[in-house]
């Protein structure tokens, strides 16, 4: 039985996908929403302490077996490396790292601080090596591009969020100009993938769901690059985030038809991102209407990270995850 159960222990190992982490960004965006919402209410930080313990542990889990994946089946590593859409998710790594360290920093700023770094640098190598993959000798095909293609290049606009406050705020306007820049050539290529060109796989369907993040995180960078005002940026960028999140919402049919997989943790931090913007254009607006929204996006983001939270959990339990694709 042991041998038995040894080589199907490591076979699943060998399969365990770097879109892992996308989970560490969904619990990730889940504290700081918290957060956001007890400094708008007054709250205690019972709900973004207890949050923030959660996505570290979820980080250290997830990142030990890939870390033991890639020194036992390096091979595998290398494959997801050079797969089309699996490449776009490695950045997820370093962007877990930076929304950690944004979601630590309040309470613990030195930790903050080298865990920042640590994510700067290894978002750095990692938005360089994706993107010169891209443009590379690799033969990439329209149906290779999906809205996780945003995840590499634009990620970069998350480096403001801790990067000013921790007071790296040339680093975080490089980092921001880079995000901002690939934002718009990756929306018109995706744009373009998704009208003229065949539907996306099921598997990816939730990967729309992204679309809503890139101008929420770019509105929250804004306004910490310009120091907190709401000026005609910050409107466009907020406004922008409104559209994308009316598309998805059209299809929000189309999930409920869809079977489990890991690609709809997609869903957790473009919702996180919104409930975080919408709740600091309340406070900066004096909006009590948006701050209703707020909360609504709020319980909504509550649903969506409990209902992926157990559905992972099932999966795993059954052994639906980890399996040759």
């Amino acid at each position: 039985m042991a041998d038995m159960t040894v080589p199907a222990a490591e076979s699943r190992l060998a399969h365990f996908p770097v879109t892992f982490f996308a989970t560490v960004m969904g619990l990730a965006g889940l504290t700081l929403a918290l957060h956001r919402a007890e400094l708008t209410f007054g709250w205690g930080h019972q709900a973004s302490h207890l949050a923030l313990a959660v996505t570290v542990a979820d980080f250290l889990l997830i990142a030990a077996f890939f870390a033991a994946k890639a020194v036992r089946h390096p091979a595998a590593v290398r494959g997801e490396w050079h797969h089309p859409v699996k490449l776009a998710f490695f950045p997820a790594i370093s962007i877990s790292l930076l929304l950690i360290a944004t979601a630590a920093r309040p309470e613990f700023p030195e930790a903050a601080r080298l865990v920042w770094l640590l994510g700067v640098a290894a978002q750095g190598a990692l938005t360089l090596a994706v993107i010169s993959g891209w443009i590379g000798r690799r033969p990439f095909q329209p149906m290779h591009i999906s809205p996780a293609w945003f995840i590499p290049a634009v990620g970069n606009v998350v480096v403001p969020l801790a990067g000013v406050p921790l007071g790296f705020v040339e680093t975080s306007w490089l980092f921001f100009s880079a995000g901002l820049l690939f934002w718009i050539v990756l929306l018109t290529l995706v744009m373009n993938r998704l009208i003229f060109h065949d539907p996306l796989p099921a598997r990816l369907y939730p990967t729309l769901a992204i679309l809503i993040a890139p101008p929420a995180v770019g509105f929250l960078a804004w306004l910490a690059l310009n120091g907190g005002q709401l000026d005609a940026f910050a409107h466009v960028l907020y406004g922008v985030t409104l559209v994308f999140l009316g598309l998805v919402a059209v299809q929000a049919r189309e999930f409920a038809r869809l079977p489990f997989a890991l690609s709809w943790w997609a869903l957790s931090f473009p919702v996180a991102a919104l409930t975080v913007a919408t709740f600091r254009y309340a406070e900066l607006s004096q909006s009590a209407g948006h701050r209703v929204a707020g909360l609504v996006f709020l319980a909504a983001l509550c649903v969506v990270i409990a209902g992926l939270a157990g559905r992972t959990l099932l999966a795993v339990a059954r052994g639906e995850i980890c399996q040759p694709e």
